[in-house]
């Protein structure tokens, strides 16, 4: 499966993409978002058999720009009930220049079309203010908020998005 857009070529994740999910990963433990996350892995065997369950899924994705073989980015899903549950990571070299709303909303509609999905779901930090946008530039709404915390010395307002399609 291979999905083109205007800019972006997007394909199941494998488990060849563990050194790009490697530098997706640390990139990411490096920003300032990083807070409002579970810790991503940094080590090699770590990463690999994370890189593999991901790709076992077949709900894991690689976003990639048309013109290149580097993957930059990946988007997901956890199928939950009639819902399935987005979530994204991309490469922060590529931030603002509209590849997540690109690729999510590519893949919204193929999950769309192709599973006949109607209910997606999303959670983020309130305080991630380019992803609260991106998910409402997709549509999402926001229905609630709630206290999240991975460890106990850190909490911080979490918004929970739905999106129903047609």
């Amino acid at each position: 499966m291979m999905i083109e857009t205007n800019r972006l070529c997007i394909r199941h994740l494998n488990e060849a993409d563990w050194q790009d999910m490697k530098r997706i990963f640390t990139n990411f433990n490096h920003s300032e978002y990083a807070v409002y996350d579970m810790p991503l892995p940094t080590n090699n065997e770590e990463i690999k058999t994370l890189t593999k369950r991901f790709a076992d899924s077949n709900l894991f994705f690689a976003v990639f720009l048309e013109e290149s073989s580097e993957m930059f980015g990946y988007v997901c899903f956890h199928k939950d009930g009639d819902s399935y549950d987005l979530g994204y990571c991309f490469h922060s070299a590529y931030h603002s220049k509209g590849y997540a709303y690109e690729g999510t909303k590519a893949l919204v509609e193929y999950f769309a079309s192709e599973y006949g999905a109607t209910r997606f779901t999303a959670g983020t930090a309130i305080n991630n203010i380019p992803s609260c946008r991106l998910l409402e530039k997709l549509g999402f709404t926001c229905v609630s908020t709630e206290t999240v915390s991975f460890d106990n010395a850190f909490s911080f307002q979490g918004g929970n998005y739905v999106l129903n399609v047609k």
